[in-house]
């Protein structure tokens, strides 16, 4: 009987290894991380959107010219590598029209060439709120959002703002 009690004592100390060996979790594999893209490559994505959307409407505001003048002279500065230039351009006419669609929208791609992208997702957002909801500008819109979700590593996001950029276009009636 000595020789079972024995046996059984040298069990729990293997056991127990055994146990703790079959616990332990592997050491965590990091995913691969996607190069990011460039913001240059961002802000193209954006506009590109903006110009496959050939939707029927397409919503285009009266231009204020002191307004358009700020803009071409954000857009020269944006040509120049001058992102802050830029906008600061554009800082001043958004003070001047706060709430228009299309400066809102050229702010936020600013932002993205300046890599602050959580005000380039608010702006983006205001843009959309305050816009036409329809055609290129909400294609510009909801892909800024798309490539700031992929930038951020969010596929589920991404996706979603996809789904939106597709909502942004309206077919034209057949006519036969």
């Amino acid at each position: 009987m000595s020789d079972v009690r024995r046996s059984l004592r040298a069990w729990p100390l293997p056991l127990a290894a055994a146990l703790l060996a079959a616990c332990a979790t592997p050491a965590p594999v990091e995913a691969p991380q996607r190069p990011a893209l460039a913001p240059a490559g961002m802000v193209a994505a954006i506009h590109a959107a903006g110009e496959r959307e050939q939707s029927v409407i397409a919503v285009q505001p009266l231009a204020d010219p002191g307004i358009g003048a700020w803009r071409q002279a954000a857009q020269a500065d944006i040509q120049a590598g001058r992102y802050d230039a830029a906008a600061a351009l554009l800082d001043q006419a958004l003070k001047r029209s706060p709430d228009s669609p299309e400066l809102l929208q050229d702010r936020a791609e600013v932002a993205v060439y300046q890599r602050n992208y959580a005000l380039a997702q608010k702006l983006a957002r205001q843009s959309w709120t305050l816009g036409p909801k329809l055609g290129p500008l909400c294609a510009r819109n909801w892909e800024t959002i798309v490539q700031l979700r992929q930038e951020a590593a969010d596929a589920a996001g991404a996706a979603t703002a996809q789904k939106w950029v597709a909502k942004c276009h309206v077919q034209g009636v057949n006519r036969f």
